[in-house]
């Protein structure tokens, strides 16, 4: 313990002492290394616990890197990315979004592997991926080459260029900028940054988290940037229409692919369908499985 040192270091010391997992370890030690006195004094103790520290992270992150490994990530019908420097505000976004609950802090690097939330929305299941900061060493450059959607999480917009980067491989994904904590700005910055993304012609939304601001709206823009038609079922008979998770395809599926996606080789047993909705001529329109559907069409399959 060293000379003079301040309550807030002799109970961050303590808790470290306490601590049960490499997490919260490593979280005193960072409130250790903040608050250890600045004296010439407390030099070699301030050496020690830096060193100590960077010990701690590696292998924290080599336990992540085999336990990502060994778990993998099944990606969802639906699968968006965040993607961002540290202290962007990825993990605050995931936890407004999904069910997730993140660990989120005012230092850096908080998130040191893939987290995964469920975002519920006009009854799709969209699958959110947390990744560590691109300047992590655990940051998985294979999820962000696979997935349907990059949202480009910044604080502040000079910060783009460097995340576009990191995600230059991945050329068939839809990208979303996503400006956080903009309740930290006043009218005037925010009409700025909106002008100058519109310049720039990128597909953006101004959010933040703590107020709700921009949520719902980036919602309704991670759905439609997928593209996909959503297509509802009504069981033979029951008046249920879109009460049920719709089937999700790619534009241009028939019902014999929503019939397939019910469940493999169902199509084999429907005689005939009756659809309502956009790609109807009238509601319960009698019509094959040939029949090319459209968003929020509503199916019901009678079978032999």
């Amino acid at each position: 313990m060293p000379i003079n040192a301040h309550p807030e270091y002799l109970e961050a010391e303590r808790k470290f002492h306490e601590a049960k997992t490499d997490e919260e370890k490593i979280e005193s030690l960072e409130e250790m290394i903040r608050t250890v006195p600045k004296h010439k004094g407390a030099e070699s103790l301030r050496e020690n616990l830096r060193r100590r520290y960077k010990k701690l992270k590696q292998e924290f992150a080599k336990k992540s890197k085999k336990r990502g490994a060994k778990q993998g990530i099944k990606k969802g019908d639906m699968q968006a990315v965040l993607v961002g420097l540290t202290n962007s505000g990825k993990s605050s976004l995931l936890k407004v979004l999904t069910n997730a609950q993140p660990k989120i802090a005012s230092y850096g690097f908080t998130t040191t592997e893939p987290l995964i939330g469920t975002l519920f929305y006009k009854g799709c299941n969209i699958q959110i991926i947390d990744l560590p900061p691109i300047a992590s060493e655990n940051f998985d450059k294979g999820i962000v080459n696979n997935t349907d959607t990059l949202l480009i999480v910044v604080e502040k917009i000079n910060e783009i260029g460097s995340v576009l980067e990191s995600v230059k491989n991945n050329k068939n994904a839809k990208r979303i900028i996503i400006v956080t904590k903009i309740d930290q700005y006043n009218e005037e910055t925010k009409r700025k940054i909106t002008e100058t993304l519109k310049a720039k012609r990128y597909n953006f939304i101004l959010v933040s988290a703590a107020t709700n601001e921009g949520i719902e709206e980036l919602k309704e823009k991670i759905l439609h940037s997928f593209g996909v038609v959503r297509i509802f079922t009504k069981h033979e008979g029951k008046n249920n229409q879109k009460k049920n998770i719709p089937v999700v395809l790619p534009p241009g599926a028939t019902l014999l692919e929503v019939a397939e996606k019910i469940l493999h080789g169902f199509s084999k047993k429907v005689k005939y369908a009756k659809i309502w909705g956009p790609s109807s001529k009238f509601p319960g329109q009698q019509v094959g499985l040939k029949h090319q559907v459209k968003d929020q069409d509503i199916v019901e399959f009678f079978t032999e």
